[in-house]
Parts: C-alpha cells; structure tokens; sequence
C-alpha cells in the first residue's frame, strides 16, 4: 500500500545514499509573486528591528509603508493564507502591532492595494483575461524574469539604509516616472534609486548601448533590490514597469545645491551660519584629542550669540568652546544642510556621555573627531555640488567617493 515520505524518511533514505525525488517548485502568479517579494521586506525590517513595523507620524515613510502592507497581508485572506507558510517570525498573527491608524481614512481599498505592490487592474487567478500568447512572451523575455538572490547584497544594504535615512532628512525626495512629465529612458542611469512594486530598486551597474528592435538606444542593468533579490533586464523594460506602476517613484539625487554665496546680491536673504567650534572641556577624550575634537552645526543666529553659557549646556559638552570657523548661508534650508553635514561625517561621530547640571546622563550628538581641513573641504564641496556620494573615512582621515555608489 502506498505511503507519503515524511521528512524524517527523506533525511533517512538521504543517509543511506538513496536520491529522493523532490516536489516540483511551487509556481506563483505575478500577484502572489509581488506579495511574497513585499512580505520578505516586512520581514527583513523585523529581523533589523527586532519587531514588527508600526504606524505613525513619527516612523520613518519605509515603516508605515511596510505597517500599512503588513496590516494588507493579515486582513486579506488570500493573502494571509499564501504568507503564513513562510512567516517563521509570526507577523501575520502579532495583532499588537495594529493600531487605530492600521488603515488610514483617506486611504481605500484600492490605494491600500497599491501599497502592497499589488496591480489593481490584475485579473482574479481563476480569470484568463490578458493573457499572452507564447510568442508574445518570448518576445518580452525581460518582463517576465524572476529575479534572483543577490549573492553580495551585504554590499548594497548599506546604500539602501544610507537612502531610507537621506529621504528622512529631507535631503532626497521621491517624484513620479510619469511619460508627460518629461521623463525618457535615459533617466535610468548608474546609481538611480527607484521604488517599484513597493520595492526600492538600485541601478549598481550599466551594460554596453545597443539598438532596440525599434531603433532606439537600450541597454542591459544589473538591478539591486532592497529585498536582497536583483535582476539583469533592459533599461526600456524597466521604463516600461515603471510607466505602468501607477504608485512607482524617481529617488532624487542628495544634491544640496548652491548652498554659500561669497557675494551678497539683490534679493538674497541671510538664512544663517554654519560654525566649527572647538571644546575647551577637561573631559579626557576631549583633552587627549583637542585638535581633532569639533562641533559643526547650524544657526540662525549670531554665533557669540549661540555659544553664550556653553558651560551650563550639555550640548557644548558643559564647557566653554572656541570658534574655529564659520561659513554665512544665503537661500538655504539650514536643517537640510546640517543634515548633510551630520551624513558626510557619521564615521566620526563623537560617542561621549556628559552629565548635565542635575546629574542626569546626556549624549551630545553635534561633534565629530575630523580634522579642521577635511571640515574644509567638505565645505567646498558642498559649494561646488561635488559631494554627492561622499563620506568622511577615519581610518585615512579623508573624504572618499563611495565607491559602490560610483
């Protein structure tokens, strides 16, 4: 009579040489394909954060997007029922996470689908409507592709964590990949970040141009995604995706723009100083590294009028300071440019625990150990717009291009 093989059988007909024949992979519609590539990212942000993802204003944009697509996957049933197989960290079923946001008003059941990565004109899976011939798919290989793991995504992550935190800050923004927004193939370059099907994507590397069946320019993209999957596809496919994503983004450049001027001219408003100070404290981490030892911040005021009392504020290490440089600010978004600043030179970021006047521990977060000359030319560089891609390395005690970012 015949009897199913238990995985324990397999394990035991595997010890004894014998080959066991395994099931066929389970095949997935593009739907559930989507669902599945948006729930391994839900899942990736648990395993960083050491919990489920959770509304509010105060989250990061990537948090609430992966609350809203994880509430999505619960409540759904086909959903639920296709996620809870792989769900080893129990998200489907820890309710605490929901909230009263877990569905914002203004968002129905359509625009919540979106968010899940979902195609809302997707037909049912039982439905054969718009269904190509097989000759239409040999023709579009690229479209239907499954991406594959990303061997080295340990090299990308900290690009993908580098841009969630810059669009945060402010200093990159997501825009529409609209046809009648002026967009063209060539937008889609080395080092683009775009978000698609819920995805971020990564462009880490561009193919020889070759001509299209239609005469236009093309080219093949190695793509990086931040699920840890990548795809090699043609840039007109990636348009293509993108064209037809009704919830896809552009990632924006961090460039900072023309943020000093040497000269005042009609019109311009000063918007404030950027200033290094230099501590004065007897902290011996300050003391053994004085010359190196900087505070770089921004201000809207007077500098004297800002160090004032320094002695009384954990913030200037509750000592006095001296001011090693200033730079006045024309037209600038002066949270911007401190965010930029704080960025390029996170490496060296001073950890120091001060105590302020009533004895409670405080962490200053505005000095860095980097020396006044490099401080300079970050200076410059955020002038001239070339420091795009920079950050300050310790260990050579210089500004170098990220060489992954290219």
């Amino acid at each position: 009579m015949g009897k199913e093989f238990t995985q324990e059988d397999d394990a035991l007909l595997a010890e004894l040489g014998v080959e066991v024949q395994t099931k066929k992979a389970a095949t997935y519609t593009p739907r559930e394909q989507r669902v599945i590539a948006g729930f391994e990212e839900v899942q990736r942000f648990a395993e960083e954060h050491g919990r489920p993802p959770l509304h509010g204003e105060d989250r990061d944009i990537f948090e609430r997007l992966y609350a809203v697509r994880l509430d999505r996957i619960r409540k759904l049933k086909d959903c639920r029922e296709l996620i809870e197989p792989m769900d080893h960290q129990g998200l489907l079923g820890d309710m605490r996470a929901s909230t009263a946001e877990a569905e914002p008003a203004e968002l129905d059941d359509d625009a919540l689908l979106a968010e899940l990565g979902v195609e809302l004109d997707a037909p049912p899976i039982t439905e054969l409507k718009h269904v190509r011939s097989t000759a239409q798919k040999k023709a579009a290989p690229d479209e239907i592709a499954n991406r594959t793991r990303c061997e080295d995504f340990e090299t990308f992550k900290p690009l993908f964590d580098q841009v969630q935190a810059e669009l945060k800050s402010g200093l990159r923004a997501t825009q529409k990949f609209r046809k009648d927004a002026g967009f063209t193939k060539t937008d889609i370059k080395k080092g683009q970040f775009f978000i698609l099907g819920g995805q971020t994507g990564y462009v880490a590397e561009v193919g020889e141009t070759i001509k299209a069946p239609n005469g236009e320019s093309d080219a093949r993209l190695r793509v990086v995604y931040s699920n840890g999957t990548e795809h090699n596809i043609l840039r007109r496919s990636v348009v293509r995706a993108l064209y037809k994503d009704e919830a896809s983004r552009l990632v924006s450049d961090p460039s900072a723009g023309p943020l000093f001027s040497d000269q005042t001219i009609d019109g311009d408003e000063a918007s404030g100083i950027i200033y290094v100070l230099r501590s004065k404290s007897d902290h011996p981490l300050v003391e053994e590294n004085r010359e190196l030892v900087h505070k770089i911040g921004v201000t809207n005021m007077s500098v004297e009028k800002r160090i004032a009392g320094a002695h009384l504020q954990p913030t200037f290490l509750m000592a006095n300071v001296e001011i090693v440089a200033t730079y006045e600010l024309y037209n600038i978004n002066r949270t911007k440019l401190e965010n930029l600043i704080h960025r390029i030179f996170e490496p060296a970021r001073l950890e120091i625990e001060i105590k302020d006047r009533f004895g409670r521990p405080v962490i200053p977060r505005e000095w860095f150990l980097v020396p006044l000359f490099v401080i300079k030319e970050a200076v410059e560089r955020i002038k001239d717009g070339t420091i795009s891609g920079y950050v300050y390395d310790p260990g050579e005690a210089c500004l170098k291009k990220n060489e992954v970012a290219g």
